[in-house]
């Protein structure tokens, strides 16, 4: 890797630790920069998902405002994004890279038709009573979602913020904050799986770190200021390119 394709991996970085503070699909930028510089797939896969791991810690540091008070919830959910984040992290070194294929696009899909009508859907779902972490549903779709984080993870912020949303009494604010932790947290579960039993580029991931670390600083303070329905429009927007992206 030469100095200007160094230079390109660490704004890539930047861009990605961005996006994933602000919604969750960085890797639609790192991913495909890593295969351009002349990684393997699976090797920039793997080197990705550690690179963007101190993005993942410095986006939920800008969010600590919103984080108060949510420490409970965050474990009781975490375990779910732990065990998914291992489960997801298995299946991409045994299962071949087409099998997620076919439903990643959907999946994306639904979470964005879910961000956008999660107003209308709360009002509708009306007073019933609601877990403070979202009750065993939203903990078995976080799992859900872990498992995608670790196999992959393009879009996943997209996913945990239309669970996040709709399980959880919460602003839009806080659901982000939320989602940024658990995002994280299957990044570094993952990371940590690849880290073993895996061929990670260290180079490429160090670049990687270097520039998101930057990038979830910055996505903090974007994202903080945009207003609830602006906020819902960047979630789509960002699903709907990751949906393109990935078929």
């Amino acid at each position: 890797m030469n100095l200007l394709e160094a230079l390109a991996v660490v704004l890539a970085g930047l861009a990605a630790g961005t996006i994933n503070t602000v919604v969750g699909a960085g890797s639609l930028v790192t991913f495909p920069t890593l295969l351009a510089v002349g990684l393997p797939p699976v090797v920039a896969n793997v080197s990705n998902t550690v690179g963007l791991v101190p993005g993942s810690v410095s986006g939920a540091w800008g969010y600590r405002r919103e984080l108060a008070g949510q420490r409970p919830r965050l474990l009781r959910l975490g375990v779910g994004t732990v065990l998914g984040a291992v489960t997801g992290a298995v299946l991409l070194l045994v299962l071949p890279a087409a099998a997620f294929e076919a439903v990643v696009p959907a999946l994306i899909l639904l979470g964005c038709v879910l961000v956008v009508a999660q107003p209308w859907l709360v009002r509708w779902v009306g007073d019933r009573p609601r877990h403070d972490h979202g009750g065993p549903l939203v903990w078995a779709l976080i799992f859900l979602v872990g498992a995608y984080g670790g196999y992959f993870g393009a879009a996943q912020g997209v996913l945990l913020i239309a669970v996040l949303g709709l399980g959880l009494d919460e602003t839009l604010q806080r659901v982000n904050a939320a989602k940024n932790v658990l995002a994280g947290l299957a990044n570094l579960v993952a990371g940590a799986v690849f880290t073993v039993v895996a061929d990670v580029n260290w180079a490429a991931a160090g670049l990687v770190a270097v520039g998101a670390t930057a990038g979830g600083l910055v996505g903090a303070r974007v994202a903080r200021h945009l207003p609830p329905v602006a906020l819902r429009a960047v979630v789509v927007a960002v699903g709907l390119v990751a949906i393109v992206t990935l078929r």
